[in-house]
C-alpha cells in the first residue's frame, strides 16, 4: 500500500473542535488514509473551523493559503461552526472544494469519493434543528493530555453567541460511553483527561432534544472519578449557574479531579451581565469563588470575560475590572467584543468604538498578568505534582501542578508524559516556575 493517500488536519478555536478533529482523523486512518502534519504535502486538507471570533474568519484563509502552496491540487475541505453558519462564504475561497455542516463533518469519509478539484465549493449542510444525535469523541495522540468530549449543543441565549446556531441544541453522550472513551484513553497511557462540551454542566439531556436530564453533571464525575488508570482529570469550562456547591466540595475530595475550574463570568457588571442574558448575577459569582476557596484554598480559578459589549459605559467597565481586581482568582481571558451575525446585541444600541474596545482589553490583560504572577507567588514553597508535556522549547521542559501553575526545567526527554513530586522554588524570568524534584531520581 505505498500509495496511500494522504491526509492533514488543522484545528481552529477550541477544545471541543480538537477532540472532533481527532475522532475524524481516526476514521479517516481506518478508511485506509494515512495521516501526516499539516506542514506535509498531503492530499486532502480538512480544516475544522471556528466562529467566535473575527480573527477565525481570517485565519481560516491564511490556513487554506498554506495548504495550497503545499499542494495546489489538493483536496480542501472545511468542517466546523463556521462551516455551518456561512457555508457558502467559506466554500467561495479559492481553494475550498468541501464544505460540511454540524452532522455531516463526522461522515466526511461519505463524501470524498473524487478527490479532482472542484470549480466552486460543494456544500452539504443541515438546517440546524436536525442536528439532534450526539457523537462522541476525543482527543488522542496529539498532546500529553486528552480532551474528551461529553455534551454538545447549547440551550442558552445569550444575545452575543452564535454556538447554539452552530452547534443546535444541547445533547450529551450517554453515562456508558463517556465511560467506555475515558477507559480507552486511560488503556493509551495517558495521564490526563479535560471533559470538554459547549455547556458541560449541562450534562444529561438526552438525545433529540430530550429535555430530561438522564444523569447530572455530578453524576458523571463521581462515575469518572472511579475509573482505573487515569491519574487526573480536568473540568473545562463550566457556567457558574451550573457549577454546584456538590460538585466543588466533590472535587475537593476527589481522588483524579484536580482543583482547577475555569468559569466564564463576561461582564463585572449586572446590568451588562442582563443585557448579555446570562443565568446568573455577579453576586453567584462571587459565591462560586468562595465556595472554592473555602474548600480548596490552593485551587487555580480562570475567568472569561468580554469588553466592549453594546450599552458597556465606562462606568460598567470599571464595574468589570474592579469587580475582577477585588476577586480571588488566577487569570483570566478576556474576549474583545465582536459582532456576529444573527445574534440578538448586533442590533444593540450604545456600540462601543473599536479603540475604546482595545483599550479596555489592555487594561483587563494586564490584570490577568499580575493575578497569575499572585497566584503562582502564593504557591511558591509547597509541594505539588507536575505533569511534563513532549516538547524541548530552548532546552527545557514544561509542565503543569495539579493546579495549573507552569514549570519549567532543564529539558529531559525521560521526563515526557510522566508525573513527579516537586517543591515550587522561584518564578523564573519568564513567568513559569521554577522547581526542585522531591523525589529520588533512581
Amino acid at each position: 500500500m505505498e500509495n496511500k493517500k494522504k491526509v492533514a488536519f488543522y484545528t481552529l478555536g477550541c477544545k471541543l473542535n480538537f477532540s472532533e478533529t481527532s475522532t475524524i482523523a481516526r476514521d479517516f486512518q481506518n478508511e485506509g488514509f494515512e495521516r501526516v502534519d499539516f506542514e506535509d504535502v498531503a492530499d486532502i486538507y480538512v480544516i475544522n473551523t471556528c466562529s467566535v471570533t473575527e480573527n477565525a474568519d481570517k485565519q481560516f484563509k491564511q490556513v487554506v493559503k498554506k495548504a495550497m502552496k503545499l499542494n495546489e491540487k489538493a483536496f480542501v475541505a472545511a468542517v466546523g461552526c463556521y462551516a455551518q453558519l456561512k457555508p457558502e462564504e467559506l466554500a467561495a475561497v479559492d481553494g475550498v472544494d468541501l464544505v460540511l455542516g454540524a452532522t455531516e463533518k463526522f461522515k466526511i469519509t461519505d463524501y470524498i469519493n473524487d478527490l479532482s478539484k472542484n470549480e466552486q465549493g460543494e456544500v452539504h449542510s443541515c438546517e440546524i434543528d436536525e442536528a439532534d444525535f450526539y457523537v462522541g469523541s476525543y482527543s488522542i495522540g496529539d498532546r500529553t493530555r486528552a480532551f474528551l468530549k461529553v455534551q454538545d449543543g447549547c440551550d442558552y441565549k445569550c444575545t452575543y453567541c452564535t454556538i447554539p446556531l452552530a452547534r443546535g441544541i444541547s445533547r450529551s453522550d450517554t453515562m456508558e460511553n463517556v465511560l467506555k472513551n475515558a477507559k480507552e484513553i486511560s488503556e493509551q497511557n495517558i495521564k490526563e483527561i479535560v471533559l470538554t462540551g459547549v455547556n458541560i454542566g449541562d450534562y444529561g439531556k438526552g438525545e433529540f432534544g430530550n429535555k430530561k436530564h438522564e444523569h447530572t453533571f455530578l453524576e458523571l464525575v463521581q462515575a469518572l472519578d472511579k475509573v482505573e488508570g487515569i491519574e487526573r482529570l480536568r473540568i473545562s469550562s463550566i457556567e457558574p449557574n451550573l457549577l454546584k456547591n456538590e460538585t466543588i466540595e466533590f472535587v475537593s475530595q476527589s481522588r483524579t479531579f484536580v482543583p482547577h475550574f475555569h468559569i466564564p463570568l463576561q461582564s463585572g457588571s449586572n446590568d451588562i451581565l442582563k443585557k448579555m442574558k446570562r443565568r446568573y448575577m455577579r453576586e453567584l459569582y462571587t459565591e462560586r469563588v468562595a465556595k472554592i476557596r473555602e474548600v480548596m484554598p490552593h485551587a487555580c480559578i480562570g475567568v472569561d470575560v468580554i469588553v466592549g459589549f453594546p450599552g458597556e459605559t465606562d462606568e460598567h467597565f470599571l464595574e468589570t475590572y474592579h469587580f475582577l481586581h477585588d476577586l480571588d482568582i488566577s487569570y483570566l481571558h478576556v474576549f474583545t467584543y465582536s459582532e456576529r451575525d444573527n445574534t440578538e446585541a448586533i442590533l444593540m444600541e450604545g456600540v462601543v468604538p473599536n479603540n475604546v474596545r482595545a483599550k479596555r482589553s489592555k487594561m483587563l490583560r494586564g490584570l490577568s498578568v499580575k493575578k497569575r504572577r499572585a497566584f503562582y507567588e502564593s504557591q511558591l514553597g509547597t509541594q505539588r505534582t507536575v505533569l511534563f508535556e513532549g516538547e524541548n522549547k530552548e532546552g527545557y521542559i514544561h509542565g503543569f501542578t495539579e493546579n495549573y501553575v507552569k514549570v519549567k526545567t532543564p529539558w529531559n526527554p525521560e521526563l515526557v508524559n510522566t508525573l513527579h513530586e516537586v517543591n515550587l522554588t522561584h518564578i523564573d524570568e519568564d513567568g513559569s516556575v521554577r522547581i526542585a524534584f522531591v523525589e529520588v531520581e533512581a
